[in-house]
């Protein structure tokens, strides 16, 4: 194969970056707090989520929203706001009901319980039976299909949120702010929009601008938007998370990239226009996710082999291992992985075009997720032609995720847009080196040459030249594992991002007292 050159002049991975990489030895600059933070102040924050990892997940936000308010609570007072769930309501952990919402318009009034991880965070239910206590995921039915009633369900999650915030729950705790995530929980903002006075401040996280909400103009009436503020597209309908970015008090995404990127036409999904007026104001902050400490090579119970950076024998063994497991045969070529929905988003079509080339190289590839069909169908064609250096697990089981990322050599991430991405950073963690589009935020948490591989454009033809790189490291026993270790010295914690949050509330307070 023809070896493409590295992005040296696209990307910031100068040739020092790595030299330094080959001795084993790069590490970026520890993440300092931002100016002004401080930890003592115990502002109590509400986080309005609709998923969280301890007890329900449909994708990245459930981690976020298990690992975020643990980082929290090392400096303020954080209470986490979730649907009764059938998962929650039904569970082993006692819930005692301390509120009650009320109702409005066609939502309706919801009592309010609490509950307590084990490691004592205080988790408050939004306990309403006919709303909530159904199977299936937080957004869809047990056969994919979205709940009819979504627009309803959650008006009511973002309209109890508002009530906490203004004391009217019942309860004897009240937040000094609200932390909304996603369009499920963007109307809170809107809710409180006309309140005088003592407004409690929003922060709205977009974690995938992708996903707005959009209803039809009806909706108005029954979940209770202001006519006059509220924004119709020009199909006459309404979007709960254009609401939410148009009137909370500060907007943050998942990656620095991201945040840029959105303000543009290309990223912007018809919202770019609006998130270049908020960003003007100053109120558009990206702040890239981390991963929480269970990712961690040395202490892995899912692997076969745990090791440590240098442990490339013990590695090894994993990689062993997981092509027994998929039913790969022993070679001594390259193994690729994909974690991945099986969707447009994450390229996963521009990897089955190429992946015939990447097999006649040597190279094997194992992929696990689900996702659309006729990706799953391509995929399954790929399999059936290359037998022995093509599997798939369709479906998603954590533990076989963890063994691939451990014994994997490369992770390919050819995704058209990535708000922020963890596979790269749980990849990073295991010694896996992402192959990725430079995108969002794997801009940001890759190092082109170092700690991974970008490419400029998702199209096959870059891909291919990107997977010519990796062949030739491959091949570089000394630049492989020097790269590794680079990729397992990143770190990717939840303290830095939770001492940003910290800081970013502790401004809005003090903008709020002076105003």
């Amino acid at each position: 194969m023809t070896i493409a050159k590295p992005l040296y002049k696209t990307y910031p991975a100068r040739r020092q970056q790595q030299r330094v990489a080959i001795a084993g030895v790069h590490r970026r600059r520890p993440e300092q707090p931002p100016s002004g933070a401080r930890i003592d102040r115990g502002e109590k924050i509400l986080f309005v989520t609709t998923e969280m990892r301890d007890f329900i997940k449909a994708g990245g936000l459930g981690d976020v929203s298990a690992s975020l308010p643990r980082a929290l609570t090392k400096s303020d007072d954080v209470r986490v706001l979730l649907p009764g769930y059938r998962s929650i309501v039904h569970s082993d952990r006692p819930i005692r009901i301390i509120g009650k919402t009320r109702s409005f318009h066609k939502l309706p009034s919801c009592d309010i319980g609490e509950m307590q991880t084990d490691d004592g965070l205080t988790v408050l239910v939004l306990c309403n039976e006919k709303l909530f206590d159904r199977d299936g995921s937080p957004y869809t039915d047990a056969s994919g299909h979205e709940w009819p009633d979504n627009d309803i369900r959650f008006a009511t999650l973002s309209h109890a949120a508002a009530d906490i915030a203004r004391g009217r729950a019942q309860m004897s705790w009240r937040p000094d702010l609200l932390h909304l995530n996603d369009w499920p929980c963007a109307l809170a903002a809107h809710y409180l929009d006309g309140d005088a006075g003592d407004k409690v401040p929003t922060v709205l996280t977009i974690h995938n601008l992708a996903y707005q909400g959009v209803f039809p103009a009806s909706t108005v009436g029954c979940v209770g938007i202001s006519r006059r503020h509220a924004e119709h597209d020009r199909h006459g309908r309404i979007s709960f998370l254009q609401e939410g970015l148009a009137t909370a008090t500060c907007l943050t995404t998942v990656s620095e990239s991201y945040a840029r990127q959105i303000t543009e036409p290309a990223y912007g999904c018809g919202l770019d226009a609006l998130l270049r007026k908020r960003a003007a104001e100053g109120r558009l902050v990206g702040i890239v996710n981390g991963i929480d400490t269970s990712w961690n090579a040395q202490r892995d119970p899912a692997l076969v082999a745990p090791f440590s950076i240098g442990g490339w024998g013990q590695r090894a063994i994993n990689t062993r291992e997981l092509r027994t497991e998929m039913g790969l045969r022993q070679q001594d070529g390259p193994l690729f992985a994909v974690i991945s929905r099986m969707v447009q988003q994450k390229g996963v079509d521009l990897i089955c075009e190429a992946a015939p080339q990447m097999i006649a190289a040597g190279g094997q590839l194992a992929l696990i997720g689900r996702g659309d069909p006729s990706i799953e169908r391509a995929i399954a064609r790929l399999e059936r032609r290359f037998p022995g250096r093509v599997a798939a697990h369709v479906g998603f089981e954590e533990g076989l995720a963890r063994r691939m990322f451990a014994g994997a050599d490369f992770l390919l991430m050819p995704s058209r847009y990535e708000p922020c991405g963890l596979s790269q950073m749980y990849a990073q963690a295991y010694g896996c080196l992402p192959l990725a589009h430079a995108t969002g935020g794997l801009i940001d948490t890759i190092e082109d040459g170092v700690t991974g591989l970008l490419f400029r454009e998702a199209s096959v033809c870059e891909l291919r030249s990107c997977l010519q790189r990796a062949f030739r490291i491959f091949a570089e026993p000394l630049l492989l594992n020097a790269m590794r270790g680079a990729a397992m010295l990143e770190k990717h914690g939840w303290d830095g991002p939770g001492r940003q949050y910290a800081s970013l509330y502790h401004r809005m307070l003090l903008r709020k007292a002076a105003a």
